[in-house]
């Protein structure tokens, strides 16, 4: 029985359909979800925005068990740079993309088929070099001449590719047409019998998985696919071919599928955009529900204007500051939205003396009983305790501080996020409170996601104590 690998793209295509705009994080939970499937490989967008995305690379090839596969343009793409951020992965391969219809060679790389030819050769002998594992993928194959298309890949395999990939990229094929490409292609290109044969096709006419499944047929060794709806034929679509039709072309398939719906759907919530355009992560947003999106070019009166919109009311030093600190994660990632705003200045902005500090605290909570937290603070030497009986373990605990205070602020916003991962993960948790008009934040970290919310609260609290006196 032939087992059919399969190598997701979802890294790669989703990162091109929004722009480059995938943050560090979520480039990572999409690695994580697919290790845990089990693909057999996962494909990297080419090396583009410097450091960040070789830092993203090789963060995933220390992470994931699966071979680790990065896409690198035979034109314009850096190969040493591709190949530093996926070398420490247990299985890199370098994939390199080469154009290799008339239209596409002269619009994207601006090259006729012998420099093109020249440019194969080249890159996938210097890939070779560094790399044990080489891909060649022909993009846009089924609209290339015969000849040149037989010719490239024949050179590609002969210079060190171990693997090549026919691109459908306009998706033009029906599956009988797509099956008698694939077949042309293995009788016209013998080396192929010593290289690795995969298929790329686009869902363009809806017919992808089709045509996919006529090149499984036709004994093709792999197919190009994606987690999530990008314009490519899904894990699930396959996943369900292979289990239909599996037994009579005796093939089958590496692939979780017990995880495989929990963890498409997983994936599927993550990336798909809300109605306000912004990205589901909230400690990574790329926009927000009021349309704040603020990169590295933006000056300090552009991040001090959002500043005033979000509520807070900053000294000239607090605003240097928040910049300051707003250009060291702008540098370092593509966007910046309000909610990371938010946690630049809770950590910033307005750091004072503690008035009030923690000296222990007792929460009680579960599904039958009514949650309970008895907090101690310490304020100037005087211990001061509050409890408080609230819906929740972390209603209970603010209940329990205004208790002690004597007072009882609005609540602006409330954000709780992972930073660490594994079972004993660190948690932030974001506090704005509004005191007289104006909004004061507050940062707590901690393995105890109530604790750290007890922490941002006392946080913001004695900033507003400290502009009170």
């Amino acid at each position: 029985m032939k087992t059919i690998k399969l190598i997701d793209m979802t890294l790669r295509e989703v990162n091109a359909l929004k722009g480059g705009a995938l943050t560090f994080k979520e480039k990572l939970e999409i690695a994580r979800g697919l290790d845990r499937l089990k693909v057999d490989g996962i494909e990297l967008a080419p090396v583009d925005g410097g450091k960040a995305d070789q830092l993203s690379g090789k963060t995933i090839a220390a992470m994931v068990s699966t071979a680790l596969i990065a896409a690198v343009d035979v034109a314009s793409g850096d190969l040493e740079a591709t190949w530093e951020s996926v070398r420490g992965a247990r299985h890199p391969r370098l994939n390199l993309l080469a154009p290799l219809s008339p239209a596409l060679m002269e619009y994207s790389c601006h090259k006729k088929a012998p420099a093109m030819l020249e440019a194969i050769v080249r890159q996938v002998k210097a890939a070779r070099g560094v790399c044990e594992s080489v891909e060649f993928s022909a993009v846009d194959a089924t609209r290339a001449e015969g000849e040149f298309l037989y010719q490239a890949i024949s050179a590609a395999i002969e210079a060190g590719a171990n693997r090549v990939t026919l691109c459908d990229t306009a998706g033009i094929l029906l599956p009988d047409e797509f099956a008698a490409f694939v077949s042309g292609v293995k009788e016209n290109v013998p080396a192929l019998a010593n290289a690795e044969l995969f298929v790329q096709v686009s869902d363009e006419m809806s017919m992808g998985a089709a045509c996919a499944a006529a090149a499984v047929a036709q004994g093709v060794d792999g197919v190009k696919c994606v987690a999530v709806p990008a314009g490519y034929p899904t894990l699930q679509q396959l996943a369900r071919f292979v289990e239909v039709k599996g037994a009579a072309l005796d093939i089958a398939m590496n692939l979780r599928t017990t995880e495989l719906t929990r963890v498409s759907g997983q994936l599927n919530k993550l990336l798909q955009p809300h109605e306000e355009n912004e990205s589901p992560f909230a400690n990574m947003a790329i926009g927000d529900a009021a349309g704040v999106c603020l990169d590295a070019n933006d000056e300090i009166g552009e991040v001090v204007k959002v500043v005033r919109q979000l509520g807070y009311d900053l000294s000239e030093e607090d605003n240097a500051k928040v910049y300051e600190a707003f250009k060291r994660v702008a540098d370092r990632k593509h966007f910046v939205g309000t909610r990371e705003l938010d946690a630049i200045i809770a950590s910033t902005a307005l750091q004072v003396p503690s008035t009030y500090h923690i000296e222990n605290y007792v929460i009680n909570s579960g599904n039958v009983i009514t949650a309970t937290a008895n907090i101690l603070l310490n304020r100037n030497g005087e211990k001061l305790r509050g409890v408080g009986v609230g819906d929740g373990p972390i209603d209970a605990a603010f209940l329990a501080i205004e208790q002690i205070i004597g007072h009882h602020y609005e609540l602006d916003d409330f954000q709780i996020q992972t930073v660490t991962e594994g079972r004993d993960a660190m948690g932030s948790a974001l506090v704005k409170l509004r005191a007289d008009g104006r909004v004061y934040s507050g940062n707590g970290i901690s393995t105890d996601i109530i604790g750290a919310s007890i922490r941002a609260y006392i946080s913001a609290l004695n900033k507003i104590v400290y502009e009170a006196n």
